[in-house]
């Protein structure tokens, strides 16, 4: 039988472990689906035909962050089949947490934030350069990766590109990369359908907003991550609505928009990773869900719906909280920040975007909770 002590102790154990977790998404170059920190374990559910039968692969392994940050965020470098982690440890905010996809194995990079405020800003990762670009209380700044798959000895440094050429008051970023070129969406006094733009190989901030026809994405802030390709720079990015209410995939070949269903699960707090054929979702409440896209054919995206993928909800279920609602406004003050677009945002400045994303998790506490004090009222007996 428990002892007192040792059921109070797993009691508040479980209760901490459950409420700072802060999985993320992200697919390898090989484009198997990755969750990591669900439950308290890394998951990798193979490739798109596998995602709806089966069981995802438990991955966990020495030296992986805790994922306990504010918001963790994962990135995928296609070049060098690695995926960075940022945000994964709140005792190490500024680090760069190295998942080496080929060897399985995880190292920690340290980083020099100069004037780059780690708990406030909205970063992408560059396809073709490996560098980080990341708008953080209003600056620009960068972040070299060069071929990195495992940690340097030295840190790396975050370095000061310059203020957008667009206002940033109380804006919250919505960042995406596509042709080499940072997409910034619902900028301040920049109409629906149309984005602010910086080319990263000129540094060159576009002087007019590019208009895009098509279906107008509204002028609101969401999620947006950018499709990849086999071979070569993105093409395409999705854009969410905080409501949910559609997905839109912004093509800047043709400088187009498309309104396709959205997710099933309304969720403000929800972070995405798109691949090659696929949209992947995972909502507050653990749940993990895809919409198949096939690039460049109209009739087959806008006919595609939401499916779970079912090889997660197997190892890792969904906690019990009420998956179809939005959560939070995912509105906040100023800027902050996954996946191989933008990200969400972390920090005071999130505040309110992030409650909601723990509003699974407190509830997955709760539950824990009360399975535990059920054990501590039978120890008592």
């Amino acid at each position: 039988m428990f002892s007192l002590p040792t059921a109070v102790s797993l009691l508040f154990l479980a209760l901490a472990e459950a409420a700072r977790a802060s999985p993320c998404l992200a697919f390898d170059a090989n484009f198997n689906l990755h969750v990591f920190g669900l439950d308290g374990k890394d998951w990798n559910a193979g490739t798109q035909d596998q995602w709806t039968s089966g069981s995802a692969t438990d991955i966990t392994t020495s030296g992986r962050p805790p994922f306990d940050g504010s918001n963790t965020t994962c990135y995928l470098a296609q070049f060098y089949n690695a995926i960075y982690v940022m945000n994964g440890d709140k005792s190490q905010p500024s680090a760069v947490h190295i998942y080496d996809a080929g060897a399985k194995s995880w190292s920690t990079q340290s980083v020099t934030t100069g004037g780059f405020d780690p708990s406030n800003f909205v970063t992408i990762l560059d396809h073709d350069t490996n560098v980080f670009y990341a708008l953080s209380k209003g600056e620009l700044y960068f972040l070299d990766m060069g071929a990195l798959t495992t940690a340097n000895s030295s840190a790396l440094t975050w370095n000061d590109v310059g203020k957008p050429s667009f206002s940033t008051d109380n804006y919250q970023p919505v960042m995406a990369i596509a042709q080499n070129h940072v997409h910034f969406l619902d900028v301040p006094n920049v109409p629906a359908g149309s984005a602010q733009i910086f080319v990263i190989h000129f540094s060159y901030f576009q002087p007019e907003a590019q208009s895009y026809s098509g279906d107008t994405f509204p002028a609101t802030h969401g999620q947006a991550t950018s499709f990849f390709q086999e071979s070569g720079v993105q093409q395409e990015f999705a854009f969410i609505p905080d409501d949910g209410s559609a997905t839109y995939v912004i093509n800047v070949e043709t400088n187009s928009s498309t309104a396709l269903a959205g997710p099933t699960i309304k969720d403000s707090s929800a972070t995405y990773f798109a691949g090659i054929s696929s949209l992947v979702q995972l909502a507050s409440d653990g749940t993990v869900s895809y919409l198949p896209y096939k690039q460049g054919d109209a009739q087959t995206n806008k006919a595609a719906s939401w499916n779970k993928v079912t090889a997660i909800a197997a190892v890792a279920p969904p906690s019990n909280s009420s998956s179809n609602s939005v959560s939070g406004s995912g509105k906040a003050g100023a800027s902050s920040t996954g996946s191989s677009g933008g990200a969400k945002p972390s920090g005071s400045a999130g505040s309110d975007q992030s409650n909601g994303g723990a509003v699974g998790r407190q509830v997955k506490a709760g539950a824990v909770g009360a399975a535990l004090l059920a054990v501590l009222g039978f120890a008592l007996l």
